[in-house]
């Protein structure tokens, strides 16, 4: 359960954790890890995040370590449970609490052609306790041994390309917050969130979150639908100054709850002039792909923590009214897509428009005849600021 008091403080919430679960020698270096004021700028990070912990044993044996710096260099920011880290590209790098120093993991199968059946190394030191402790915030996992200190060059590669990950947090427990723990949980959330689009190809909406966060933190939960940098980049520069319009403020809802929702259903965005509307209901029963605004999600649950969850798409929402998805249905059409026109970005240097998307959600081009306008494929649009400049 979150403490009464200093819920998100990690000296208090973090040396009492490690000191259950057995990481005495680590405890006692949290409690000076973050009232160092030489370390402040390598602590400065006050979100979620995971700990590769070496046991006691271990840690005696490096006569000459600095505990603290140790501890720094085995927590990272962000929530990454096994499962996910098994998943992640062999020899990727995640970037640790101590700036400019990074972890590498990989992970090898222990039963031929059995997923389920793995090891997980952290620059060569297996995991022998994964998910030791997990509670939305923080998560742990037992080392076998200590990591070596890192070389300045450890991040010195390419950091890994996308990032999603499972929170097994129960959401009730939110109601117990106090509004001040309230906010101070999304404020943590959105940090860790920002920082995971952004090392995943998503930097465009990375820094729109960013500059929206003083509006943001203020609600209970965001669903976001986002479009990758090569999409935007690609054409559909439409998503930049229309983003607002892919947020839906104060709702958690996950592909389970959007395929529950039926035609015409609207979803109130902050854009205050134009909500989201269901145009084709999901799920097993209706054996279709669930499509809001005429668009299909192209990942479902990308990226979740316990207060903001993201899907991506293939392209930007178009604008479109309730009634129009409610007619629509009514008439039965197989292509809603035929009867109401979508403004879809003209890919630059072409000269053919994407007005029909196909049962995957990608571009049917049709030849169209009249004058096309060209994007400059090197003009980088502004994007708005939290007072809607």
């Amino acid at each position: 359960d979150f403490p009464r008091q200093g819920i998100f403080s990690h000296t208090s919430v973090l040396p009492p954790i490690l000191s259950h679960l057995g990481f005495n020698e680590l405890a006692t270096a949290a409690l000076s890890l973050f009232s160092d004021s030489a370390t402040s700028t390598a602590t400065a990070w006050s979100g979620p995040y995971t700990i590769f912990a070496p046991f006691d044993s271990s840690v005696l044996t490096c006569i000459s370590c600095s505990i603290p710096s140790l501890l720094r260099e085995h927590m990272v920011p962000g929530l990454f449970p096994s499962d996910y880290l098994r998943k992640l590209p062999f020899g990727a790098k995640i970037e640790t609490l101590s700036p400019g120093r990074c972890i590498t993991v990989t992970s090898t199968s222990t039963v031929q052609n059995d997923p389920t059946m793995y090891k997980i190394f952290i620059v060569g030191v297996e995991i022998t306790h994964p998910d030791l402790f997990n509670n939305g915030l923080i998560i742990i996992h037992g080392l076998q041994g200590y990591i070596s200190q890192l070389s300045p060059f450890s991040c010195d590669v390419e950091r890994m390309t996308s990032l999603s990950f499972p929170s097994n947090y129960d959401r009730s427990r939110n109601n117990q917050l106090s509004p001040q723990q309230h906010a101070a949980l999304m404020r943590f959330m959105l940090r860790d969130v920002i920082l995971r689009l952004r090392n995943s190809g998503f930097s465009v909406l990375s820094l729109a979150l960013k500059l929206k966060y003083a509006e943001l933190v203020s609600l209970r939960n965001i669903t976001v639908f986002a479009l990758d940098d090569v999409s935007i980049f690609s054409g559909s520069y439409s998503y930049i100054n229309g983003v607002r319009l892919h947020i839906v403020p104060n709702q958690f809802l996950t592909i389970a709850d959007l395929e529950r929702l039926p035609v015409g259903a609207p979803l109130t965005t902050l854009d205050r002039e134009q909500s989201l509307v269901v145009t084709t209901a999901g799920g097993v029963l209706n054996k279709q792909m669930m499509r809001i605004n005429y668009m299909s999600i192209k990942v479902a649950d990308m990226m979740k923590n316990l207060n903001v969850i993201v899907h991506s798409l293939y392209l930007p929402f178009p604008h479109v009214t309730p009634m129009t998805a409610t007619t629509d249905s009514m008439l039965g059409g197989e292509d809603p897509m035929s009867t109401v026109p979508v403004p879809v970005p003209v890919p630059p240097g072409t000269d053919e428009a994407c007005d029909v998307l196909d049962e995957h959600g990608k571009c049917e081009m049709r030849q169209v005849n009249h004058v096309t306008t060209h994007v400059n494929p090197h003009y980088i649009p502004e994007i708005e600021d939290h007072h809607g400049h």
